[in-house]
């Protein structure tokens, strides 16, 4: 079957903005975000040559966990002011450039994507995962893998691919353990807290022992959970924790979209690039869709 790029929207647009200085049309409007995702989007479909390509964004609102934990993503900053003004622009681009956008109010992205990955694999088809967080190693598996951005410290080596044995040997756990191992050590990032003084190593030889959250809570309740000190504070945090794995845990039962590619508005796109006067964007734009400006008037 086919391959199929999956785009955590968000986590792409951000590490955009932050990776290109700043750079402005001529009457100051911000398109540093907007250069760098075209040119990683195409970069990736050069690399990968996937069938089609899907793009997902927030439109906020993840009422099921702030039902579980008020506090949930409550310590995240606003978005950059300069960032925000591109994202309804990157939109429309990503529409242009013939991908798949996918947004539904009040439904995270995350649960959206990774439902999206594995109905996909399921068909049959091949899913690679654009994105950085961590949470969707749950879903890695012979069929699905994250894609993850150069690393600082070696920005050439490109783009990685994480599948299942990467998975292991980052967190110490397979990708089906991921949920429980972050319901453990937490979440700083969604302002889920875990057990404290229980760090990375600690948590996957707990399931590594005892296989599931569960079993962990399973232990300390025996008195057999090692180090003997957690016993007592994992027991009393159970119900905590059982929490903490619904807020960790990606909603996999939601809609899915058909695995068809929608049609590329190439002069269009080659329009709008150079209205935001984006030249060499433009200029790659003409000759991947074979639409020259002169086409447009």
């Amino acid at each position: 079957m086919s391959t199929w790029l999956l785009v955590d929207g968000f986590n792409l647009a951000y590490r955009c903005f932050f990776a290109i200085p700043e750079l402005t049309r001529s009457d100051g409007f911000p398109t540093n975000a907007l250069h760098g995702w075209v040119k990683t989007i195409w970069k990736l479909e050069d690399q990968e040559e996937p069938e089609g390509v899907l793009v997902f964004f927030d439109l906020g609102g993840a009422q099921d966990r702030l039902a579980l934990l008020p506090d949930y993503k409550a310590q995240r900053e606003e978005m950059p002011e300069a960032l925000s003004k591109q994202i309804p622009v990157i939109k429309e681009l990503t529409r242009l450039m013939g991908l798949g956008g996918i947004e539904i109010e009040g439904v995270e992205s995350d649960d959206l994507l990774a439902a999206q990955a594995v109905a996909l694999a399921k068909a049959g088809h091949t899913v690679k995962i654009v994105s950085s967080d961590k949470d969707f190693a749950q879903v890695v598996d012979e069929s699905i893998s994250m894609m993850l951005p150069p690393s600082p410290a070696n920005p050439r080596g490109g783009w990685r691919n994480m599948g299942p044995a990467e998975v292991e040997a980052k967190f110490g756990v397979v990708p089906a353990k991921i949920a429980d191992f972050l319901a453990l050590v937490g979440d700083s990032v969604d302002n889920i807290p875990g057990v404290a003084g229980v760090g990375p190593k600690t948590a996957a030889k707990w399931l590594n022992a005892h296989g599931d959250l569960e079993g962990v809570i399973a232990a300390a309740g025996a008195g057999t959970l090692k180090p003997d000190r957690f016993c007592d504070v994992v027991a009393a945090d159970a119900e905590r924790l059982r929490i903490n794995l619904k807020l960790t845990t990606l909603n996999l039962d939601l809609p899915v979209q058909p695995a068809v590619r929608p049609a590329t508005d190439g002069p269009t796109l080659v329009k709008r690039l150079a209205e935001l006067e984006m030249k060499g964007a433009t200029a790659e734009a003409e000759k991947r869709y074979g639409a020259a400006q002169g086409e447009l008037f």
